[in-house]
């Protein structure tokens, strides 16, 4: 004899099953949107992908082409195109191996955003927005995690 759908949650073991299963999401949902969450592993996470970014696409191509870097980078106060491009780089990547680690976060996250923000500010100031949304997003990324500091699973927090 065939099992219909409706019949499935009609025995009594599959009910309790039901419940149970109920019981353990219910209380999931409770530890993710509640003070129960770990929000140090959280800031730990957010940390590691926010860095993985920024380096994938900003730091090693600015590493790997450096002398194509030093002729391209946009030069926003004046400095001079070798001492952007060569801070750039510690900002794109030194800086953002100290964020990974959770040491001088704060001071790392500030570097990070003087070049994120200088790009939304000056660079591409009249751009169109779709040009504008990644040093946005980035200065809005390290913005918060200058704010939240490196969280309990960092260097910082031993120190």
């Amino acid at each position: 004899m065939p099992i219909r759908t409706g019949d499935i949650f009609t025995s009594p073991i599959l009910k309790k099953i039901n419940h149970m299963m109920s019981k353990q999401l219910k209380s999931l949902v409770y530890k993710l949107i509640t003070i129960e969450a770990n929000k140090d592993i959280g800031i730990l996470a957010f940390r590691l992908l926010a860095v993985f970014s920024l380096i994938k696409a900003h730091g090693l191509p600015k590493i790997i082409n450096f002398q194509e870097t030093l002729t391209h980078i946009p030069d926003p106060l004046g400095m001079g195109s070798t001492f952007s491009a060569y801070y750039a780089v510690f900002a794109n990547v030194f800086c953002a191996i100290l964020i990974a680690a959770g040491l001088f976060t704060r001071i790392a996250a500030i570097f990070i955003l003087s070049i994120t923000l200088s790009g939304l500010l000056i660079v591409h100031l009249n751009d169109p927005a779709k040009l504008q949304d990644m040093p946005l997003i980035y200065s809005i990324v390290f913005g918060f995690i200058a704010y939240t500091g490196a969280g309990k699973y960092s260097l910082d927090h031993n120190f």
